[in-house]
């Protein structure tokens, strides 16, 4: 069968999260740290390639290519947060997993994903992002663009105030509504092909779109941050950052990490895993 119905897609996004339930600790711990690298991959490319591109060309751009990450997470078997909002909580409403577990698995696995991202940001910070000249080594095109990523997503929100918290939430709704469509296609398919194509085109929707993911945040926030302490000279080159004079750590988990979180969250579980569920419950095939 080269396509499982909605009854049978259902049902397997429950069976996936009772497993994910199931796994130790260290696992989750494990391949969270993997699902954080692979979507900060996919969120460094975004980065590279739309530079030097405007408007919706730089949106479309980067959207294109960041799907990279979820496709390979759903095909490698990694653990990503924002997927978990919605596969465990589905096992739990069929009555096949705690709702203790699925608290447990999304703390190690967001703590897994946030190291995956932040080795990952390292990894640009001193490398892509900088380049070597007769006055030293400093911040290129690429860098100065991961700059201004992380102001968008932190100190535009900070200066809108409540306003600017409100706005991030309902992009984290959007954006794992998303992401948790592009779940449910991938294991309506088979085959690796059609998983890609099913990933695909939800993740590139939720980038162009501008929505927030805390995973992607866990990775373009400190890219932009380690970019700005290694040199102070880019505080100038955006009118924000010289207001503020920095992104500090509060910065990024007040006003872009908690309400994409909670966003996320609603997004996950209650636009996506509980109309699903409730969609098909009384239809779901035998085991």
């Amino acid at each position: 069968m080269a396509f499982n119905p909605p009854q049978k897609m259902t049902l397997m996004a429950g069976n996936a999260g009772v497993y994910k339930s199931k796994l130790p600790v260290f696992q989750l711990l494990l391949r969270g740290f993997m699902a954080g690298a692979y979507i900060a991959i996919g969120a460094g490319l975004c980065t590279v390639c739309s530079t030097g591109f405007s408007g919706g060309g730089q949106s479309l751009v980067g959207g294109s290519v960041f799907p990279v990450g979820l496709i390979a997470i759903v095909i490698t078997g990694a653990e990503l947060f924002t997927g978990d909002c919605m596969l465990v909580p589905m096992a739990a409403m069929m009555k096949k997993a705690s709702w203790a577990n699925v608290l447990r698995v999304w703390f190690w696995v967001y703590v897994g994903n946030l190291i995956g991202s932040v080795f990952y940001a390292y990894l640009m910070a001193v490398g892509p992002f900088v380049a070597g000249s007769a006055a030293g080594l400093g911040v290129n095109d690429f860098g100065i663009r991961a700059v201004n990523i992380a102001v968008a997503k932190t100190l535009t929100y900070k200066s809108a105030g409540a306003v600017g918290l409100w706005s991030c939430f309902w992009k984290g709704i959007g954006c794992n509504f998303l992401v948790n469509i592009a779940i449910m296609m991938a294991l309506c398919a088979d085959n690796v092909v059609g998983k890609f194509f099913g990933i695909w085109f939800p993740i590139m929707a939720f980038v162009s779109s501008g929505f927030e993911h805390c995973v992607a945040n866990m990775y373009f926030l400190p890219a932009g941050m380690l970019l700005i302490h290694g040199h102070p000279e880019v505080i100038n080159l955006n009118p924000l950052l010289a207001h503020y004079g920095g992104i500090s750590l509060g910065d990024m988990w007040f006003w872009n990490e908690l309400p994409a979180t909670l966003g996320n969250i609603v997004g996950g579980f209650l636009f996506v895993g509980c109309f699903y569920f409730y969609a098909f419950r009384k239809e779901l095939p035998s085991e």
